[in-house]
Formats: C-alpha cells, structure tokens, sequence
C-alpha cells in the first residue's frame, strides 16, 4: 500500500481570489512504512504573498522569484504522487490548490482524484475526537508527536508531522511504553514523546502482557460472563 502524506503552502486563502501554490512537500509510506522517499519544491506563483500568508509561512516574495512556475514542475510533482492514495489534512484546500493549478495549466488530468485517492486527516480527527480541536498542533499534543520544529508552517515539515500524527490517529493502539521511559497522554496512556521518523530508525518495541496480567484479563472475562449470562463477547470470539 503506498500512501503520500502532502502540505502545501499559498499566496492566500481563495483561488478565487487568484491565489496560488507556492510549496509542495510530500513523504511516502509504503505499508505505513516512511521509505524515506519525498518530494519538495517551492514555486514562482507568479503574484504576490499576502502578508497574512507570510506571517503564517515566513516565505517571501524574494525568496520564491527564482524558483520555477508549477508549469514546470508538473510533471515530476504527477509522476511522484500518481496511483497513491493521498494524506492530507483539510484535504479540500489542498486539493482546492492543486487543482486550481491544473485548470491554469490546461492538463489533461483536470483533477487530482483522477489519479489518487484521497484520506482526510481533519474529517478523521474529528469523527475520533468531536467537539475537540483538531488542528495539526492540537493533535500533535494529543498523540504525543514532536512538533517543536514547527516555528512556522512549512510544506515538507509539516507532511512529515502529519505522517507521525496519522500513523499513531491510526495505529489501534494509544499506550506505548519505549525503553522504560514514559509520561502520560491525554488518554491516560503511558507514551513516550514521539519523535518524527525516520529511516532507519529502529521499529517500535512490542511489549506484552505478562503471566499477571493474563491472568486478571482471563478472570475479569469470566467475571463478565457469569454477570451477563453466558453472554460476554469478548470470551464467545475467544472460544470460537
């Protein structure tokens, strides 16, 4: 399964307005897996940096002057995310972005979902997490995952953050204790601080439970059966 999890960055708010892509930064997963592949680009957008956006980004007018129009690099861009299933967060403004690109570019591929999939982080968080913020920073602090990097947002920066956030929003597991170290998470967890991954760094230690703790889950289920029963169902898929 190949997943690119992907940012950008912009003029501004609204295409409407004429606004336009000026980052792209994107990490691949393979199997959940960072492969340590990305893609990165800044781009001319051509106009100017609203000065909300720039306090958002910190990327200037003079910095974007001499880097190539997305005309340019379209086709790597389409080349690098074609056929994967994409990892956004608020997909709509992204794909908003990216699309909008295309339609200026007249090209034969007239939206994105026409070759990728798409998996919204912000849609997920808040079916998990309702009446909560959901923000990148606000999960960050809920799944324990370093963003103290993060002065301002940053296309490539902010896609390796959302692939930390999104493996641990979806890893069916919320208490990880990692070399007898740990502190608790919002969930009431024991979790070490989450630093972004990497290749090559080392798979997460599995820690099972022991002859104790097999033994009080073994009677806390039959405690449950006989009080419902015969009818506990973690104890009936158990048998079967």
């Amino acid at each position: 399964m190949r997943q690119i999890v992907l940012d950008t960055e912009t003029t501004g708010l609204e295409t409407s307005q004429g606004h336009r892509i000026i980052e792209i930064g994107c990490v691949e997963l393979v199997n959940r897996r960072l492969t340590g592949k990305h893609y990165h680009q800044y781009i001319n957008p051509e106009r100017e940096v609203d000065a909300g956006a720039f306090a958002v980004h910190g990327i200037s007018n003079e910095r974007l002057a001499n880097e190539p129009v997305f005309a340019q690099i379209a086709d790597e861009f389409l080349a690098f995310i074609n056929g994967a299933e994409l990892i956004i967060h608020n997909a709509a403004f992204d794909i908003g972005f990216i699309d909008h690109e295309l339609t200026l570019l007249k090209s034969p591929i007239k939206t994105i979902t026409q070759q990728c999939s798409v998996i919204d982080t912000l849609l997920l968080a808040r079916s998990k997490h309702p009446g909560q913020k959901n923000n990148l920073d606000a999960l960050c602090k809920r799944y324990s995952v370093d963003n103290s990097q993060r002065d301002l947002h940053g296309a490539l920066l902010d896609a390796e953050i959302l692939a930390d956030v999104y493996l641990a929003m979806t890893g069916g597991q919320t208490a990880l204790q990692l070399g007898g170290n740990s502190s608790q998470t919002e969930s009431g967890g024991n979790q070490e601080m989450i630093k972004r991954l990497s290749p090559g760094r080392k798979p997460l230690t599995i820690v099972y439970a022991d002859e104790g703790e097999l033994q009080s889950h073994a009677e806390k289920l039959a405690s449950i059966q006989k009080s419902s029963g015969g009818q506990c169902l973690w104890l009936s898929e158990v048998l079967e």
